[in-house]
């Protein structure tokens, strides 16, 4: 016998030791056994939509069949359903379960039974005992149907899984205080280490490419408007050295060179529509007047009213200024 039919073996009879100690804690009906991945009865996709079909407490209330789908979610049912136990006669198997409430996990667990002809293959009822929606098909029942559809999609493994076991979602609070994010998902993500080459070399290929619609690229240094935007004071003193930003004279210069009788006409055309126009605001931004001249040689406050609306922010509209409008 090699090693590792050795590791599976003994593995085999840990989980069966685990199961006979809580079987001592929860005692199963007579007749039955515990259920695990390879006695379960095989529910397909076509018993599981006949079924649905056939009952129409699952869809009367809605059409859309919204909370069912939610009620079938396999972040609920897999946690909630524990202590499943089965029983077969003459090619009629009754599956039994405790299922863990959502809400209150310490409450007492609701009974729940699917009974399936195997022969036939049909779904016959599964039905919750203890639920006070369960005469008009309650979610307990949509879960724990469910849960037995996904376990018959399961491929083979070579260990037996016991599902004779007390619900995941039920050891909340007890032995298991909470659950990390890292928990909730089956696949292990890959760490990766944050590192900068692939913006880079995104930044570059976009250069290369001349893409300028791209906001990563507005973020860059470099980055010049290919259409008028350019020409707002915000995005022309970007694009300035240094010493041009720090020398008035300079800075009057070059916007009288740059600023020429098509663009003024471009920009005019833009902003005719004013407020309406985001191109209107993107000029207004910063905008230096002689009446803002006026207001901050006479304003003593660092960090005003007067900073906001020189910064582009907007005056609250009120019910005199919108009669003017109109007016």
């Amino acid at each position: 016998m090699s090693q590792m039919e050795q590791l599976s073996l003994s593995w085999d009879s840990h989980q069966k030791s685990i199961c006979n100690g809580l079987s001592a804690l929860q005692q199963m009906e007579s007749n039955y056994e515990r259920a695990d991945n390879s006695n379960l009865p095989k529910i397909d996709p076509f018993m599981v939509a006949l079924f649905f079909k056939n009952n129409a407490d699952y869809y009367a209330a809605e059409l859309k069949n919204v909370k069912t789908a939610v009620s079938a979610r396999e972040s609920y049912g897999d946690d909630a359903v524990g202590y499943v136990q089965l029983y077969r006669d003459n090619g009629i198997c009754t599956v039994k379960c405790k299922m863990c409430p959502e809400h209150k996990v310490r409450t007492k667990a609701y009974n729940v039974t699917l009974i399936v002809n195997e022969n036939d293959g049909e779904i016959i009822s599964c039905e919750c005992h203890d639920c006070a929606a369960s005469a008009g098909g309650c979610k307990h029942a949509v879960a724990f149907l469910m849960w037995v559809h996904r376990r018959s999609e399961e491929p083979a493994c070579t260990s037996v899984e016991c599902y004779w076991k007390k619900p995941a979602l039920s050891r909340v609070g007890t032995t298991l205080k909470f659950i990390t994010i890292e928990q909730m998902t089956k696949t292990l993500v890959p760490h990766r280490p944050s590192t900068s080459a692939l913006c880079e070399d995104f930044i570059l290929e976009a250069k290369k490419e001349k893409i300028n619609k791209c906001e990563l690229l507005k973020y860059q240094n470099d980055f010049v408007h290919s259409d008028i935007t350019r020409y707002s004071l915000h995005s022309f003193m970007v694009n300035l050295p240094q010493e041009t930003k720090n020398d008035v004279g300079l800075l009057l210069s070059v916007m009288k060179s740059a600023f020429t009788s098509d663009i003024i006409k471009n920009i005019e055309e833009a902003t005719r529509q004013q407020n309406k126009t985001n191109f209107w605001y993107e000029l207004r931004y910063g905008r230096i007047t002689a009446s803002k001249a006026h207001e901050v040689s006479v304003c003593h406050t660092t960090d005003g009213a007067l900073v906001a609306t020189i910064m582009g922010a907007k005056i609250p509209d009120t019910v005199a200024m919108k009669r003017g409008r109109i007016l």
